[in-house]
């Protein structure tokens, strides 16, 4: 089809300043970690820009291939997708309890993040296959969510609750999103539900967490530490913070302060107004998503872009929702800020599909 317009610029101008945002936070919060552990401040900042670099590039590729090749390639990254997170499960070094990289020579590969993606674009091609029958129970939505499920599964072998979550959540969203029945989705959800808790308390570490959720002040030094850290973090920051790259917290005070909690070192050191702008940019990089999903020019890409939007705008609210104490502790990061480059490059790349589909909307 014939591009009609450019692809949105508001959408890209709030990425871009996330991740210009992003990179100077995780040089901010990483140079103590890094000097005490590598001899070098700069060490996280030069990876993180070698990863912006290559997300860049990724995006601006993506950009210019028409969204509709995916449709085809959906079988095969979901495929490729299992084939990883099976490899990492059983051969990924283990790194603070999780199996989640492949080391892959000069660089380690998340396999979730692909997953994600992979995982997106299969729904929105099975989806668009069976349009007829998204309002029944088993090709609509018990049918997809067996996939959805298969994914999860293998998730949980590294183990990766966090990731997990996400991945559910974003599959009923993208569902909902695209006519599935708010019955059936519920009537799934709730037969989920135990299984869900099971896995949440039945593992001690996790049900620790819980504990933390409910009350971390019971164990101040213990599993509460990091939640009462990340609130003292925010707190501190008032109103216009204490100014960039003067954060207290980052002194060994507040664990996984570039990668999960970079969000708290953000409050503390930019205040209300930085932490305010970072909800803003998300706020239109949603409304700019999801218009882009109902000026599609069709089925496929509607689905499409309405999963990239959750996937990325869901696991933002989530990491936010920690970050304030609102859910518990999950290994969940902050996309375009957070430090690491599998997430970083992977949502790029699903930015670049979304303003190839913004190009072509109706």
């Amino acid at each position: 089809m014939r591009e009609r317009q450019p692809a949105d610029l508001l959408l890209f101008a709030a990425v871009v300043v996330l991740l210009a945002l992003g990179v100077a936070m995780v040089f901010s919060a990483s140079s103590v970690k890094a000097l005490v552990e590598y001899g070098d401040s700069l060490h996280f900042l030069k990876r993180q820009l070698l990863w912006a670099a290559l997300g860049l590039g990724i995006m601006f590729f993506t950009v210019e291939v028409d969204y509709r090749a995916y449709r085809r390639l959906a079988w095969p990254a979901l495929l490729l997708s299992l084939v990883l997170l099976l490899l990492v499960a059983l051969t990924g070094p283990r790194i603070r309890g999780t199996k989640g990289w492949l080391e892959l020579g000069f660089f380690n590969l998340q396999p979730v993040e692909v997953a994600k993606l992979a995982l997106t674009t299969f729904l929105a091609s099975y989806l668009d296959r069976r349009q007829k029958a998204i309002r029944s129970f088993w090709p609509g939505v018990a049918v997809p969510l067996m996939w959805v499920g298969l994914v999860v599964a293998l998730v949980m072998l590294q183990p990766d609750f966090g990731s997990a979550m996400v991945i559910v959540g974003v599959a009923f969203l993208q569902l909902f999103a695209v006519g599935a029945r708010l019955q059936h989705l519920v009537l799934v959800g709730l037969a989920g539900l135990p299984a869900v808790a099971a896995l949440a308390v039945l593992e001690p570490y996790r049900l620790r967490r819980l504990a933390a959720f409910l009350n971390p002040w019971a164990d101040p030094r213990g599993s509460g530490y990091q939640t009462i850290q990340s609130l003292l973090a925010l707190g501190s920051g008032g109103l216009s913070g204490l100014g960039l790259g003067q954060s207290r917290q980052k002194f060994a005070y507040l664990p996984e302060n570039h990668t999960d909690f970079i969000f708290a070192i953000l409050g503390e050191e930019l205040g209300l107004l930085g932490t305010t702008l970072v909800l803003l940019l998300f706020f239109i990089f949603l409304w700019r998503g999801l218009r882009i999903a109902l000026l599609a020019p069709d089925f496929f890409g509607s689905a499409l872009a309405v999963g990239i939007t959750v996937m990325i705008a869901f696991q933002a609210l989530m990491n936010i929702a920690i970050i304030s104490g609102a859910l518990p502790i999950t290994g969940i990061t902050l996309p375009f800020i957070s430090y690491g480059g599998s997430s970083l490059a992977i949502s790029l790349a699903g930015i670049g599909i979304l303003l190839n589909i913004s190009k072509q909307a109706t």
